[in-house]
């Protein structure tokens, strides 16, 4: 029987695989895994799954949507007119700001 091995090096890090051990049962895969996966460079965790009880979920499968259904395009800073026209609008907006920020020390001056 094939046991896929997955090991963990710290104890926040993720488990990630490192191979498989041919054993007859769950508790001889564990201990070769732990002979051959833990042995020379000790580990935090090790898992040692049996091989047909892993499925896999690959994006290429019809009807599978990996990373939601949902568009969310707006999120990428690319999909953003950036031309010169929009440079400008952003000058004229700061301008407006400045502006509005002198009227305002102005008129708190006048009143104090």
């Amino acid at each position: 029987m094939i046991f896929e091995v997955f090991r963990q090096e710290k104890r926040k890090d993720y488990h990630v695989h490192v191979g498989n051990v041919h054993a007859p049962n769950r508790e001889m895969a564990r201990m070769y895994a732990q002979v051959v996966h833990a042995r020379r460079k000790p580990a935090h965790s090790l898992w040692v799954v049996p091989k047909e009880e892993i499925a896999e979920v690959d994006s290429d499968d019809e009807g599978v949507a990996m990373g939601g259904l949902t568009q969310k395009e707006y999120r990428w800073a690319t999909n953003y007119n950036t031309d010169e026209t929009f440079a400008e609008e952003i000058e004229a907006s700061q301008r407006e700001q400045e502006e509005a920020e002198r009227g305002r020390e102005e008129a708190a001056e006048g009143n104090g």
